[in-house]
C-alpha cells in the first residue's frame, strides 16, 4: 500500500491531534455564516480549517492542495457524482450529511465497486448557524469513518440569504471495481429473479412526516445506510450470477424496475404479497394516498440474479445486517418488453409504471 493511501485504523490518532490543534488555532468567533465566509479570504480560511478540516482530517486532505493526489490499484475504477437538497436537514434516522455519504457510496456499490474516496461541495446560505453546519459536517465524518471511506477534497461557497435553503451538498465518489463481468441495468435476462433487501418506503415517509408535521402516530426511521458491505457479500456468494444491482432511491422500487425493464428490453412481474413494507409505512401511505412502491429509499438494494444463483444470493443477503429481511419479490420475463406488472393481493394484475409527478420534492 502506498503511503498516500489510507486505512481508518492508521489515522485515528492523527485525526484527533489535528482536530485539537485546529480548535486552538482557528476558533470561529462568528455564530452564523456570512458572505465573508465565501469570499476566499481569511474568513473562508478559518471556516475551512475550523469546521471542515477539523472533522475530515486525514493525510490526503491535510495538505490543503487544490487537488488530492492518491495511488490506486491496477484495474477499473468507478466514479459518481450526486447532489443533496433534502428538507428538513435533520430527520428521524438521518440528516443531509449522512445521506450524502451513504448515497454516493451506494451509487458506487451498485456498479460493483468498492468505495474508496469522496469529495464534498457545500453551498451555504448566509445566516446559517455555524452549529448547524458543524453538526452536518460531523455527521458526514462519522458516516464516512463507519463505512471505511475517506473524504479527501471539497469546496465551500456562500450565497445571499434566501438564495438557497440552508445547505445544499454535492458529493463525488471514486471506487475500485470488484465485479469483472458485465453488471448493470441493461443486463437483466428472462428467467432471472428479483431480490429486495428489506422493507421499502421508510426514508420517504420519515422525511415527509418530519417536514409536514402531520398528525400521524407512527415511528418511522429513514433507512439510510451504506450498501457496499452487503453488495460485496452478495457478489462473493453469487458471482457472475448477479446481473443487475440498483438502489431504489427517488421514484422507489417501481421506477427502478421500470428503468431496468426498459434498458434490458425485458418484462418484470412482481408479487405484491412478497414485497416487504412496514405496517407504519403502509398505514401512512394509505392515509396520504401514496404507493409504497414509488416512495424513496436510501438503504435498500434491488438485485437481479440468475435463477440458479438465487439460493446463494438470498442466503448471503440474509446473513448481512442490512439484508436480514431480504425476499424474492418477482421474476424477469421476455415480453412485453419494457413493462413491469404487479400481481395484486386480491388476485389481479396491474401495470406498475414509473412515478408520475413529484409527491415529495427534495427527498434526498
Amino acid at each position: 500500500m502506498s503511503k498516500d493511501q489510507l486505512r481508518p485504523s492508521d489515522v485515528l490518532e492523527k485525526i484527533e491531534r489535528v482536530r485539537q490543534a485546529r480548535r486552538r488555532k482557528f476558533y470561529l468567533r462568528e455564530e452564523y455564516i456570512t458572505l465573508s465566509h465565501g469570499s476566499g479570504g481569511k474568513a473562508t480560511h478559518n471556516l475551512i480549517e475550523g469546521v471542515f478540516a477539523e472533522a475530515f482530517a486525514n493525510p490526503l486532505l491535510d495538505r490543503m492542495d487544490d487537488a488530492a493526489v492518491f495511488a490506486i490499484e491496477a484495474g477499473r475504477m468507478a466514479l459518481t457524482t450526486d447532489g443533496y437538497v433534502v428538507s428538513p436537514l435533520f430527520f428521524p434516522g438521518g440528516d443531509i450529511g449522512k445521506l450524502a455519504v451513504h448515497g454516493t457510496i451506494n451509487d458506487l456499490a451498485v456498479a460493483g465497486a468498492q468505495p474508496c474516496y469522496l469529495s464534498a461541495g457545500f453551498l451555504l446560505e448566509e445566516g446559517l448557524p455555524i452549529v448547524t453546519l458543524r453538526r452536518v459536517v460531523e455527521s458526514m465524518a462519522a458516516a464516512a469513518a463507519a463505512a471505511g471511506v475517506t473524504i479527501i477534497a471539497g469546496d465551500t461557497k456562500v450565497v445571499e440569504r434566501g438564495k438557497v435553503d440552508q445547505i445544499y451538498l454535492t458529493t463525488t465518489g471514486v471506487g475500485r471495481l470488484l465485479a469483472d463481468w458485465p453488471l448493470g441495468q441493461s443486463h437483466a435476462q428472462p428467467g432471472d429473479i428479483v431480490l429486495l433487501s428489506g422493507p421499502i418506503g421508510d426514508h420517504g415517509i420519515a422525511v415527509m412526516l418530519a417536514r409536514e408535521a402531520l398528525d400521524i402516530e407512527c415511528d418511522v426511521q429513514s433507512d439510510t445506510a451504506p450498501l457496499h458491505g452487503l453488495i460485496a457479500a452478495l457478489l462473493e456468494a453469487a458471482g457472475t450470477g448477479v446481473h443487475c444491482l440498483k438502489d431504489p432511491t427517488r421514484g422507489g422500487v417501481a421506477t427502478s424496475l421500470n428503468e431496468i425493464a426498459l434498458s434490458s428490453e425485458v418484462s418484470i412481474a412482481l408479487d405484491e404479497s412478497a414485497i416487504p413494507v412496514r405496517q407504519d409505512v403502509r398505514g401512512a401511505c394509505e392515509i396520504l394516498g401514496l404507493d409504497p412502491l414509488t416512495i424513496a429509499n436510501e438503504g435498500r438494494l434491488l438485485a437481479i440474479v440468475a435463477r440458479e444463483s438465487v439460493e446463494n444470493a438470498l442466503a448471503a443477503m440474509r446473513a448481512h445486517p442490512l439484508g436480514r429481511e431480504a425476499a424474492v419479490i418477482g421474476e424477469v420475463r421476455g415480453t412485453p418488453a419494457g413493462m413491469v406488472f404487479l400481481r395484486t393481493d386480491i388476485g389481479g394484475t396491474r401495470v406498475l409504471d414509473m412515478l408520475v409527478g413529484d409527491p415529495l420534492p427534495r427527498i434526498c
